[in-house]
């Protein structure tokens, strides 16, 4: 069984990652306020446990997220891994997301900026917001829509970065397969993180981007493994892909909530250990908005399942086989 601090290397680079890590999104204030002493509470309790990876980026609280992670992450002494995320910066304006993070400055907007200028400049701001004077990973940020911009435009001024050894790997931050294969068989990455196709819910990410990533030994960084919340407490109103979940969806959701109450397990422990079952998966990366729900997600981390669960929800058509390796 995994344990959350155990750790794996990404193929061809000395980075190793805990095998569970922590996002930094909700303690950004993502829907909801979170105080500073809240966030900081957070990453010391991720930090004392063993954990050793942390990811964040400029859109968090249009800066906010990575303020909070740095103030503490800048002061510790235990070995840690960051990444963070170019593609946006951050500039003057009203912000039109400000509701959607109710701590940051609603004069401050993050826009989209993938010249080589706006990439450079994003993660020497990166850096000062971080008070660090590295990131390990860099991200190319939600290139769903921007892949032929994110080959042709970003990589070449990251790989650049990589060259110099000012950085030691290069991913993408993505929410779509498609684009992420496109990209993946373009250019030489270190590591991909998608966020909710490879859940309980949704595992489209093995029909090939997995595949590809066993293949060319492209870590994969499994994030969004809630769905967005509906797979921590399936009931009407969760949000489902940052929507409100439609009936089938809840639906299902709800079958394999009920089919584990009945074997007596949580649907949380599930979720978070089930994409570690594909051999490609080395990091689940998930978000926590206190300290309750960080010390309650290592446990449900760290739960032992039994050896047969996945296959016993093959046979009840809950989840999709793995495909052949």
């Amino acid at each position: 069984m995994p344990h959350h601090s155990e750790l794996v290397e990404i193929p061809g680079t000395e980075i190793k990652l805990s095998r569970y890590s922590l996002g930094t999104a909700p303690l950004s204030g993502l829907f909801k306020k979170v105080s500073e002493q809240e966030s900081d509470h957070v990453v010391q309790c991720a930090l004392s446990s063993g954990m050793n990876y942390f990811d964040t980026a400029p859109l968090y609280g249009s800066g906010v997220g990575e303020t909070r992670l740095g103030r503490i992450l800048s002061q510790t002494s235990k070995p840690f891994v960051i990444s963070t995320k170019v593609g946006r910066v951050l500039t003057a304006g009203r912000n039109p997301e400000a509701t959607k993070w109710p701590d940051s400055d609603p004069e401050i907007r993050a826009e989209f900026d993938y010249t080589p200028d706006g990439i450079k400049r994003s993660l020497e701001e990166s850096l000062i917001r971080l008070n660090l004077d590295h990131v390990d990973i860099v991200y190319i940020h939600e290139p769903d829509d921007l892949v032929t911009e994110a080959v042709e435009v970003v990589f070449p001024v990251l790989y650049d970065l990589r060259r110099q050894g000012i950085i030691k790997a290069i991913g993408i931050g993505i929410n779509n397969c498609a684009p992420a294969v496109e990209i993946m068989s373009a250019v030489d990455l270190d590591v991909v993180l998608i966020a909710g196709r490879f859940t309980l819910l949704d595992q489209s990410a093995q029909q090939e981007l997995l595949p590809i990533a066993l293949k060319t030994g492209v870590a994969i960084v499994a994030a969004g493994v809630y769905n967005s919340g509906i797979l921590a407490n399936p009931i009407p109103g969760a949000h489902f892909d940052y929507e409100p979940a439609s009936a089938e969806i809840l639906h299902r959701a709800e079958k394999i909530r009920d089919f584990l109450k009945e074997n007596g397990l949580p649907l949380t422990a599930v979720a978070l250990q089930f994409p570690l079952r594909h051999p490609a998966v080395v990091s689940v990366l998930n978000g926590s908005a206190n300290l309750d729900e960080i010390e309650s997600n290592i446990a449900n981390f760290d739960l032992p399942l039994p050896s047969d669960l996945w296959e016993k929800m093959e046979g009840a058509g809950l989840i999709e086989p793995i495909l052949s390796l």
